[in-house]
């Protein structure tokens, strides 16, 4: 290796180097904001607490390496261009390609490790941090619950007041509000003096034991003139169980995004094996589903026409006609009924397969993803090697601009891209490639510019037609000619 081409790379390597800590740290506590209402106020002790970061950290690496790529190659070429060193290169014959060779290898080499992390790393990760999630409760099972406030697990609202024991277990003073439907409507109160909770590892039940307390609850009659009355039940007890799921406490909401689909868990081979078998479920569907509505509406497979001389009597335009009043009157009905039931049986396994298609579509985004992440590093590098030749600004100013701009230009229109293809308005391809299609024409042109010494734009092919245009105003309009 030249001298050049190790300096190059020395200088590349501590920039990318700084550039990634400082992000990835950024990134860090965008994770804990994220999660602070898992973490906070939990009795959580600190080998939880990095467990649970450490889990997490993987999943931001295809956030954080492409835009450490960016900013450190506009950074890196920015200062060569800014202490005229590209000028010392370039009259020494060294061009602008030759400069960038011992890079561009450095970054085919971690594209290759990209994609290595993103196909085993992050989904063992994803797996270990989703299942962390879940099982953290049966470990530590007073963690659902903090003292001096409502907290809501699965169909309760609970609160207590000071919680004891080695693993907080033991409670006092405990206020149990139950939820009686999907509203959130509260309509029984349980109150007890203490209680206990017990939990399994291998059940996703934790039971909660309480001690001399009372229940309260609203009755609703079903005679809105009694409902005035207001009546409820009261009881008292001496000890009573309530069973509580902790699958509701970690239920994910996907929509948020906050925790990945178990897509997200697979490797390439994985989710290959994986689209195979859903595409064979949705198509085995689709196929039963059109003999089953078939059969409903009586349409059969065409049977083999046989020759007969017998001719067949002519049926009326009218068939309704050959029947009486009551009889047209019971086959319209059912007919109504028919059609109605027909039209929902469609309409409920249309649903059900926009949804395995959206799984579908899931899945293979979720494969090209691990493909983009490498590609991207390529991109962004000769976006922002290319850039910082042009520019000629090293530093954390101006770069730092360009490269925030450019990377959430990709990164917005990647999440628009993979959003509209799991609703199927554009093919999985097209949505986790269409950031990095319309961003490469900027990369060749970057690198065309730089290459030819040319500014990021031809300011002169824009000011000169303006300023021939007032020129001719001015002479039209000067006073020599207004006197002659």
């Amino acid at each position: 290796m030249k001298i050049l081409d190790k300096y190059l790379l020395k200088t590349f390597l501590i920039t990318f180097t700084t550039v990634f800590v400082i992000l990835f740290f950024i990134f860090i506590l965008q994770t804990v904001w994220l999660f602070i209402s898992e973490l906070a106020g939990k009795d959580l002790d600190l080998l939880l607490v990095v467990k649970f970061l450490l889990f997490s950290m993987p999943r931001i690496i295809p956030l954080v390496l492409p835009l450490s790529v960016l900013l450190a190659s506009i950074m890196t070429f920015g200062n060569l261009a800014e202490n005229y060193e590209f000028a010392a290169m370039k009259s020494s014959g060294i061009s602008l390609q030759r400069a960038m060779r011992v890079l561009i290898v450095f970054i085919f080499v971690l594209s290759i490790v990209a994609f290595w992390f993103a196909n085993n790393v992050i989904p063992y990760a994803e797996y270990k941090f989703v299942n962390f999630r879940k099982n953290i409760a049966q470990a530590k099972p007073a963690m659902a619950i903090a003292e001096g406030q409502f907290n809501d697990v699965g169909t309760y609202n609970i609160k207590v007041n000071k919680k004891s024991g080695e693993n907080g277990n033991i409670l006092t003073g405990v206020t149990i509000h139950e939820k009686a439907n999907n509203y959130g409507e509260n309509k029984t109160v349980i109150k007890a003096k203490n209680g206990k909770l017990i939990s399994n590892e291998k059940s996703s039940i934790l039971k909660l034991v309480l001690n001399d307390g009372y229940y309260y609850q609203d009755v609703t009659p079903k005679k809105y003139e009694d409902r005035a009355k207001l009546p409820f039940i009261k009881s008292d007890f001496k000890k009573q169980i309530i069973n509580i799921d902790l699958s509701e406490l970690n239920k994910v909401d996907e929509d948020k995004e906050n925790v990945g689909s178990t897509n997200g868990m697979l490797n390439v081979n994985e989710l290959r094996y994986t689209l195979d078998s859903l595409n064979k479920s949705l198509n085995n569907e689709i196929i039963s589903f059109s003999e089953n509505i078939n059969q409903r509406v009586g349409i059969k497979a065409a049977p083999k026409v046989l020759k007969t001389d017998k001719k067949k009597k002519p049926l009326p335009n009218n068939l309704l006609s050959l029947y009486t009043n009551k009889q047209k009157s019971d086959i319209l009905k059912m007919a109504s009924s028919t059609v109605t039931s027909n039209i929902y049986s469609i309409e409920s396994t249309q649903k059900d397969l926009k949804e395995k298609q959206r799984d579908i579509n899931k899945h293979l985004t979720a494969l090209y993803e691990k493909f983009v992440i490498a590609f991207a590093c390529f991109l962004m590098f000769f976006i922002g090697a290319p850039l910082g030749a042009i520019i000629r600004k090293g530093g954390l100013g101006l770069p730092i601009v360009f490269a925030v701009l450019i990377f959430i230009t990709f990164h917005f229109i990647n999440t628009f891209g993979k959003r509209l293809s799991q609703e199927g308005g554009m093919t999985p391809f097209m949505g986790s490639w269409m950031s990095s299609f319309i961003l490469l024409p900027l990369a060749i042109l970057l690198t065309y510019r730089a290459t030819n010494d040319n500014g990021l734009i031809n300011f002169d092919a824009i000011t000169t037609p303006i300023s021939q245009l007032f020129q001719k105003i001015s002479e039209r309009f000067s006073p020599a000619q207004n006197k002659e």
